[in-house]
């Protein structure tokens, strides 16, 4: 993955619950009785875990290359 992309994975990871939650303020000032918001979250929780995968596959190879490094050094 290019590190464009990893920075990308990140920051949505940062930016989508609080599109969320302004999403929810906008549901319930306009439509109390009804929460189309939970559209919303629905398609931005399947993002985010994808995205949240993304970010964790790239620590548990950056970290297994760490702790190969560290082996090899320490012969």
């Amino acid at each position: 993955m290019r590190s464009r992309g990893l920075a990308h994975s990140v920051t949505f990871l940062i930016k989508a619950p609080f599109t969320l939650l302004i999403l929810l303020v906008i549901n319930a000032v306009t439509s109390p009785g009804h929460w189309w918001v939970q559209w919303a979250a629905l398609g931005l929780g399947i993002a985010w875990v994808i995205n949240l995968m993304r970010v964790v596959r790239v620590a548990v190879v950056i970290g297994g290359l760490a702790g190969l490094v560290a082996l090899l050094t320490r012969r």
